[in-house]
């Protein structure tokens, strides 16, 4: 019996030290970053306005700013990595990059692959339309024409939200709604965020501007499952940059609203 026990407290003695290094890896991203002095971040380069490739042909929207400002405030330089939906998370999961900020929500089926910081930017649905027509309140879209892409979320959230008298005109994708929009055939606009920043972006003469919320999902910063460590840095940075108004300058750079309240 007793040499069962040492065999079997000897092969325990094993199995730790094999685990052992395993634990050490997975804290070794922050010290990673600081030893080279750089941070790799995916980020979207085909999604405006959070994330594209300029005239200058360099990477600009929300997202690349975001890292940069999360490059500042580490210390280190920014190297950025373009990614698509499809495989920012095997990025990370890979190591082609230790962050990535790309539009990317929290779900329960991902936070089982990677973790999340806290929330740095909004990412919504919502009425927009010019500065020069007041809307405060869904009621008060009665007797007005609201352009809406058929079958998408805003379609949907904003049947149940616009009074009876709301002329809702419902378009076959997004291109034909912001068009619609642009050229008058609408006077108020339902869309994504996504879709709106890009068209006040291109469209600076239609003076239009966020007036009323439909649905709210925001922005996470992903990061490797066990990196505890560097998330903590992260949410460090975020929090900091909140309370100084950043995160707010931000958003409404490029969405048109400040990030207002975000979840941890």
């Amino acid at each position: 019996m007793n040499r069962r026990l040492a065999t079997t407290f000897g092969l325990a003695l094993a199995a730790a030290a094999l685990l052992a290094p395993l634990g050490a890896q997975a804290q070794t991203a922050l010290d990673d970053i600081v030893a080279k002095k750089t941070i790799q971040i995916a980020v979207p380069t085909d999604f405006p306005p959070y994330g594209f490739v300029g005239i200058d042909l360099k990477p600009q929207g929300l997202d690349v700013d975001m890292a940069n400002l999360i490059a500042a405030k580490l210390g280190v330089k920014a190297e950025l990595v373009p990614v698509t939906s499809a495989n920012r998370i095997p990025y990370l999961q890979t190591k082609k990059a230790h962050l990535v900020i790309s539009t990317l929500g929290k779900n329960p089926e991902r936070e089982k692959v990677i973790d999340f910081s806290a929330a740095y930017s909004p990412f919504f649905q919502a009425v927009f339309a010019s500065k020069t027509l007041p809307l405060k309140s869904f009621a008060e879209l009665a007797g007005k024409t609201v352009g809406v892409t058929r079958g998408a979320i805003e379609d949907m959230e904003l049947t149940k939200l616009a009074p009876a008298g709301a002329d809702i005109k419902r378009f076959e994708d997004n291109n034909a709604t912001v068009s619609a929009f642009v050229s008058g055939q609408v006077q108020v606009i339902a869309t994504g965020a996504s879709v709106a920043g890009n068209m006040m972006q291109r469209n600076p003469q239609l003076n239009a501007e966020y007036k009323l919320l439909i649905k709210d999902s925001p922005n996470f910063i992903g990061i490797a499952k066990g990196e505890d460590k560097l998330r903590a840095k992260v949410n460090e940075v975020i929090a900091a940059a909140k309370a100084a108004g950043e995160l707010d300058a931000l958003a409404k750079k490029w969405l048109g609203r400040p990030a207002g309240e975000l979840p941890n």
